[in-house]
């Protein structure tokens, strides 16, 4: 690891005062050390802002619920208005990392934890995303983990956070706080598809702070986070869904589905949603949602099983949740 510079921030305005181009935030480190070691992020500067009052979970005044960014993963998980009013939010946390991780990892460091692309971790490869021209050695490279949707020439790269896939379906809103002042971004803009570019990863401008992640009010939805993985103790996704639905007389009147381990960011079937809407709760149904939810998949030499496992996947948890609401 290199040398860099250390401080601690006493309040948020301090916080956005000492950050740049060459500075990084440090709140749980759960990623930021990791990537440190391996010399991918080589700051000239920390900012500690782990003492910062932005640790609660707060109500809010349309019954929805600000999660603060320093918020543990493991307390967020715990409590009893998110397990009960967001469970598919809940279930997400639950089936990231490990205990030990979850006990030290943030809400704003979730949201903005990077790839887990082996390529990108390793030097000696090419990695447009670390190294911007250097070129794309997964494309050709052993890409079994890598996206089917939304990818490009450029970076196959797919965003790690469960945490995330959840807040997509769930409409969530991040708070932001920056030297131009106070902003607020949908949860499902926040994060970039790569392009050309897929070192910008999301929509946050120099020296912003993730401040909070806001809930909606939500109807009473039935709602799960599935997600398949390689060891069921602790892994990375291949494939994750949350889904949302609510079945009235026998039909769909509320759809929500995103994909986790698909793409460069969660990613939203806002179509397949838009089928399901109105249309009879049934297995042909729930078919035709799942092939539209990875309609456009491009596979890679290695990944070609991902646009079927999520076709499965979307079907059966639709039809699970359907059979229980």
């Amino acid at each position: 690891m290199r040398e860099f510079a250390y401080v601690r921030a006493e309040d948020v305005a301090e916080a956005v005062e000492l950050a740049g181009p060459q500075v990084r935030y440090l709140a749980g480190g759960t990623n930021l050390f990791d990537l440190m070691r391996e010399e991918v992020e080589r700051p000239e500067r920390v900012v500690d802002i782990s003492r910062l009052p932005l640790a609660a979970v707060d109500d809010l005044p349309d019954s929805g619920l600000r999660l603060g960014a320093l918020a543990r993963n493991a307390h967020v998980a715990a409590d009893d208005r998110v397990r009960h009013r967001y469970p598919v939010l809940a279930r997400a946390l639950l089936k990231g990392a490990s205990p030990q991780l979850r006990n030290r990892a943030t809400i704003g460091g979730n949201l903005l934890q990077r790839t887990r692309c082996r390529y990108f971790y390793d030097l000696t490869a090419a990695c447009n995303k670390r190294t911007p021209g250097a070129g794309c050695d997964a494309l050709a490279g052993f890409n079994r983990g890598h996206a089917i949707l939304g990818a490009s020439s450029s970076c196959v790269a797919v965003h790690p956070s469960d945490m995330c896939v959840a807040l997509a379906a769930l409409d969530a809103t991040v708070n932001l706080t920056g030297p131009e002042g106070e902003r607020s971004v949908p949860v499902t803009d926040f994060h970039l598809l790569p392009g050309e570019t897929p070192h910008v990863e999301t929509v946050l401008r120099s020296g912003e702070l993730v401040t909070s992640v806001d809930l909606p009010p939500w109807p009473p939805v039935s709602g799960d986070y599935v997600k398949v993985r390689d060891r069921a103790s602790y892994a990375f996704a291949l494939i994750s869904a949350a889904v949302l639905l609510r079945v009235e007389e026998g039909r769909v009147a509320v759809a929500r589905i995103a994909l986790g381990g698909v793409a460069h960011k969660p990613w939203r079937a806002y179509a397949a949603e838009e089928l399901l809407i109105g249309a009879a709760a049934d297995e042909a149904a729930f078919a035709r949602a799942a092939e539209e939810a990875v309609a456009g998949a491009r596979p890679l030499e290695h990944n070609a099983f991902k646009a079927e496992m999520a076709r499965r996947l979307v079907r059966r948890t639709l039809m699970d949740l359907a059979r229980s609401s």
